[in-house]
């Protein structure tokens, strides 16, 4: 066993990080993890953390890497925002942690898996303790593509990119470690396109593979503008509820707690110093089920992206692998009655959606417009 044994398929990426361990030749002090999401930059930014507290370099067994792994090492400090953007306070936090000696663990080690989150403000706030950081802290940043961090944190890190895994490995991964049937195994992860948070929970979940093949049936029932307008309504309203039914339950037990914490859970009134902290929180949760809308739906463009690019892949006689191989006829069926030039003007249509929605265009603006644009033309 070993902490590096859920970083599936990046034998030879993780290299650079396996030999830092424990060598202060080829240890740096801040390292920036990239990949595509679902390559597993966030596993193997934990995997390192653990490993750089374990004396036997990431056994996967001890104290020091169960503990590391699971977010509780005294030592190592994990930040994966659900909001939109990374605050300053947030960061302005991390940098004092950065400045006390590890307690217990060899290092002192901060993980922000959000770093493409951080603004160039944030960023700047973060420069100097990323430049010239105490001799036992390293810094781990994870982002999908070095671009998407500040050129002047980029630049002072040494970048390790990931790349999507096998999806037979993400299979042998679901059969193994989660005993998913090999058939279904190998369907969802194809489905995902290895990503391996989704393929599990399309492996876990019938209605989230309900859900997804309702998506991938939306290319072919588009047929006018009313239908462009009632999908885009549809998808919206998708994202809406599992947005909701993500954060309800959560919502409220967070704002119990703090109720409890402030010594006001008996239904009394607040006093106006108070209800700060209170709003504060609620203003953090609509945040973060903004984003959790956002990233329902980028996956749904993302879907629709891979029947599109099964359908070109048929067009053109290539002899590759469908990603939607369980659709083949629905595929085949769109690609018999439409010709490469349409498939490629879908695809810039779905690549044009997620631009708006990662720019803050209004949701249904911006899908109403993808709707309109994946009608036939004939």
């Amino acid at each position: 066993m070993s902490v590096w044994d859920d970083v599936v398929g990046q034998e030879e990426q993780i290299a650079p990080l396996q030999a830092a361990v424990g060598s202060t030749g080829s240890m740096t002090h801040a390292w920036l993890i990239t990949g595509p999401p679902g390559s597993g930059r966030s596993h193997a930014a934990r995997a390192f953390a653990a490993a750089l507290q374990c004396k036997a370099g990431g056994c996967g067994t001890c104290h020091q890497c169960m503990t590391a792994l699971s977010g509780a090492h005294a030592d190592v400090t994990l930040v994966a925002t659900e909001k939109v953007t990374i605050s300053i306070d947030e960061v302005r936090d991390l940098i004092s942690a950065a400045q006390s000696a590890p307690s217990q663990g060899r290092w002192r080690v901060i993980v922000i898996e959000d770093a493409d989150r951080m603004t160039e403000r944030t960023s700047n706030v973060l420069l100097k303790s990323i430049e010239e950081p105490p001799p036992r802290t390293v810094w781990l940043l994870c982002a999908p593509a070095p671009q998407d961090v500040a050129i002047t944190i980029r630049s002072r890190c040494r970048v390790v990119n990931l790349r999507m895994p096998d999806p037979d490995a993400v299979a042998e991964l679901l059969v193994t470690r989660d005993g998913v049937e090999p058939g279904l195994a190998r369907e969802v992860a194809l489905a995902a396109q290895s990503h391996i948070g989704v393929a599990r929970r399309l492996a876990r979940d019938p209605q989230a593979r309900a859900r997804r093949d309702q998506i991938v049936s939306l290319a072919t029932e588009i047929r006018g503008v009313g239908d462009a307008v009632l999908a885009a309504a549809d998808l919206v309203q998708v994202a809406e509820e599992d947005a909701k039914a993500a954060s309800d339950e959560r919502d409220a037990d967070e704002r119990n707690a703090l109720l409890r914490t402030l010594g006001a859970d008996d239904g009394g009134r607040l006093p106006p110093a108070l209800r700060a902290q209170v709003k504060q929180l609620e203003d953090d949760q609509k945040r973060r089920a903004t984003r959790l809308k956002r990233d329902v739906l980028d996956r749904a463009i993302t879907d629709l992206q891979s029947l599109y690019r099964d359908c070109a892949a048929i067009q053109v006689g290539a002899a590759v692998e469908l990603i939607n191989e369980s659709h083949r006829g629905h595929v085949e069926q769109l690609a018999a009655r439409t010709t490469l030039t349409d498939t490629m003007r879908c695809l810039d249509a779905l690549g044009t959606a997620r631009v708006r929605l990662a720019g803050n265009v209004s949701p249904l603006l911006a899908l109403e417009a993808m709707a309109l644009a994946l009608r036939p033309r004939s």
